[in-house]
This record gives structure tokens, sequence and C-alpha cells, in this order.
């Protein structure tokens, strides 16, 4: 038994037995006091009395060597459980261990004592599944850490999605929550770069493992979170930067859009894309009443996706601050003019979550998502530099 900062005893399988039952082993009458200090133990007012195994402070109360200590904080070994402790149960277990280290003169622990009856009555209010949760798996943690994510957007369940599935593969999925030491964490993050994935997937990885063994940790399932390193110093960054095109670029692009034969019925999109700033998920969830022609203000407040389930939704805006009303020069204000001029009016106007009056609609009257300007764009690349010797980074 030992005790951290915030009053939480750790016990293993037997430690009950160990903590109560120490004088009744085999070699209890091969035990013996010694009236002198033991440096280092985990405890408060430092420890004076030694008997067999366990270790005494001045008021009588049992604790580990340091070593044990140290496996109990670490989860080594069989140390697996954490059961927090009120200050009550903490007071009377210390008053029943004195008045029985006395009556003993330190020698045995005498019958009929009532540490079973204190620690017991401690125990039987703590359920069994979360007796074994610091013995859970990798993957019972990950799902509980994700089962709270009940706010999060389509995107990011893709995510977590993603991540549950590249886990289904790993033995690391199986492995016990109190056995994951942080060089196991960096081996395994590790191991995933060398088994040919991508700096970007073990960071998308990593961002769900740490907070969740965080939750552990806040749960006092843990007292330390294994993924609490900074990635950069373990893996190796082979992310390629993306590359911003200059404004020459830009007038050129423009220039080739306007001209080409084809790409030239989405001169104003790109126009419009390259002079607002516009997230292309925002665009796709612009509707009529955001456009205000009249003031040249841009209203987004929302923005349009579909989900892996091909189900269209509206999302806020990524963050807080791209909620806003986006002011527009003259030229974006006319592009927007002849955007509207083209649309066609349908013959039923398809309603997502209450808006309605999408910009652009696909051949069966539903709103266009990322996905259909993102085909768009690459193709106009794919031409402009077929075309040109200086290449138009994609």
């Amino acid at each position: 038994m030992s005790e951290s900062k915030d009053g939480t005893i750790y016990l293993n399988d037997t430690a009950i037995r160990t903590i109560i039952e120490a004088a009744q082993e085999e070699d209890a009458g091969k035990t013996t006091v010694k009236d002198q200090p033991q440096v280092g133990a985990n405890v408060s007012g430092g420890v004076k009395y030694k008997h067999s195994y366990l270790y005494y402070n001045e008021d009588g109360v049992p604790c580990f060597s340091k070593e044990h200590a140290e496996r109990c904080l670490k989860g080594r070994s069989d140390y697996k459980k954490i059961v927090p402790v009120s200050e009550q149960v903490k007071a009377d277990l210390a008053e029943v261990v004195k008045q029985d280290f006395i009556s003993t003169n330190g020698k045995g622990i005498p019958e009929g004592s009532k540490r079973h009856d204190v620690v017991n009555k401690s125990l039987s209010t703590i359920s069994a599944k979360e007796c074994a949760s610091a013995s859970g798996q990798n993957r019972e943690l990950v799902e509980r850490y994700l089962t709270m994510k009940t706010v999060a957007k389509p995107n990011t369940l893709m995510n977590y999605k993603f991540v549950q599935n590249i886990l289904k593969s790993e033995t690391f999925n199986d492995k016990k929550i109190s056995q994951v030491k942080t060089s196991d964490a960096k081996r395994f993050l590790i191991k995933f770069q060398q088994d040919g994935r991508y700096y970007s997937t073990a960071k998308t990885v990593r961002g769900v493992l740490r907070p969740a063994f965080q939750m552990a940790v806040d749960d006092d399932v843990l007292m330390k979170n294994p993924f609490g390193f900074e990635l950069a110093g373990v893996v190796v960054n082979d992310s390629v930067t993306r590359e911003a095109i200059t404004k020459d670029q830009m007038r050129k692009f423009l220039k080739f859009v306007h001209d080409d034969n084809v790409y030239c019925k989405y001169y104003e999109v790109v126009y419009i894309l390259f002079h607002t700033g516009m997230r292309i998920s925002e665009f796709c969830g612009l509707t009529l009443r955001d456009i205000d022609l009249e003031n040249k203000v841009i209203n987004i407040d929302h923005q349009l996706q579909r989900t892996s389930a091909m189900k269209l939704v509206i999302e806020s805006t990524k963050t807080n601050a791209g909620t806003r009303k986006l002011p527009m020069t003259e030229d974006v204000a006319q592009c927007f003019r002849a955007i509207i001029e083209d649309r066609e009016e349908p013959e039923y106007e398809k309603v997502v979550e209450g808006y309605a009056g999408f910009l652009f609609t696909d051949k069966n009257g539903y709103p266009e998502v990322a996905m259909h300007w993102e085909h768009r764009f690459n193709h106009m690349v794919k031409r402009y530099n077929d075309i040109y010797r200086v290449q138009m980074p994609n």
C-alpha cells in the first residue's frame, strides 16, 4: 500500500491480505522489529519501524518499501489496482494499526484486529468493474474515451473511426493499460513509421491515445500519461508543407481559367475563393440569404458537409473565429451576381437542416459539397500544368 499526494491508496490483487495478515504468514515468527530509520520510503512523517517487509511511520501506519512503492506508482508487475479511499477510512485504519502495533510491541497483529473489517467495508463500496479498470486493455480505454466525444463533427468522428481501425491490427491494442510505459508508447509510434505509415497518421493516432490515457490519469487509474511526450522528438516529421502560390501565379491561373473553353464556367467561384479566403465547405454552405449584395457582406456562420454515410449535414464553422461577416469587393460582388443569375431555379428546393437556396446543385438537385470542387480544382491544375512550363502547385 502506498499513498499519493491526493490521498489515493494503491493496492495490488493481494495487498489487502498483505497488510492485514502480514503477521500470520508462515514466516511471521522470524520477523523482527528494527528501531531504525528507513531512508526513502514513500510515507509522510518518515519511517521509524520495520516489521517483516512492511514499513511503519511514527504513527504506526504501514506501507511498502521504496521499491514496492515505486512499483505501485508506476503500475509495474501485478500492481494494477488503484482504490480511492476516504479520509475517514484512512483515519479508522490508521487508528486500528496504531493500537495493534502498541498492543503487540510491533511483533505481530493480534487476534481480533479490526483492520480486515475497516478495509473490507471500504472495498465493499467499489464495483467489480471499477476494480478491474486498471487491468483493462488499451482498446477498452480508447472506446470509453470516444464514447464521451458526443459533440464531435462528422469529419472528426471519421478520424476517430480511422484510428480505431488502425489499432485493431496492432498488438498494442490488447495490452493492459497498467503495463504501458512511456518507452512502450514511443516504440509503438516508431514502429508505426517503420511500417511505412506517414508522420501525419502517427500524429492522428497519438491525438486519440494521448487524451485517452490522460482520462485514465484523471480518473486515478494511472499516475502518469505514457503518451505525454513531444512527438517531434520521437518520430521523424516527413510531412510536406503546403506551398502557397504567389499573386503572380494567382493572376496567371485566373486568366487560364477565364480563357479556357471547359473551365471558364468556374471562373467566378475560383475568383471568389481567391479573394475571400473562404473554406470550400463554407462556400458550399452559402445560400441566397447569406449574400447581401446591397451592403456587400457575406454571412458565414455554418458549413455544408457530407458524412461517410452520404448524408448532407450543416455544421458550425471550424472555429468560433470562423463565424464572421465578411465584406466583399465590387469584383467579388459581380461574381456573386453572375452566379445567382446563372442559377437555375429548381422545381423543389432541397432543404438541409433548415437551409435552402444553395448556389450550386448536382443533377439530382442536391447541393454540391467540397468533394465536387476538389475534383474540379485538381483537373484545372493538371490542365494548367500540361500547358505551361512553370508548374502550379497542387
